[in-house]
């Protein structure tokens, strides 16, 4: 099962989804982009690859990384449908707790 809060849980993994989203990049045009080593930024690509919203594909002797377009729109839209229950209960209980203290 895919975890949304995994892939977007550490900012360098929601800024190469940022970039991703715009233009496909090989590994090394990603490493130029950041202050991290090689080595780092394989991990981050692993950690989105794995979690299916990304994808690779060789040319030559380069990995081309993409953004799974689809897969990311399917996952953003769930987690903003369990944000919006978890907001929607917070919001329910600041209600509920502001009306009874006006009562009393």
């Amino acid at each position: 099962m895919m975890d949304i809060y995994r892939a977007i849980a550490d900012p360098t993994r929601r800024k190469i989804l940022a970039l991703l989203s715009r233009d496909e990049y090989t590994q090394s045009e990603l490493v130029n982009r950041f202050t991290i080593s090689q080595p780092a930024l394989k991990k981050h690509l692993a950690i989105l690859l794995d979690e299916d919203l990304i994808s690779e594909r060789r040319e030559g002797k380069y990995r081309i990384y993409s953004l799974k377009e689809d897969n990311f729109t399917h996952h953003y839209e769930k987690l903003q449908e369990e944000m919006g229950v978890i907001l929607d209960n917070k919001l329910a209980k600041l209600k509920s707790y502001l009306e009874g203290e006006n009562d009393g």
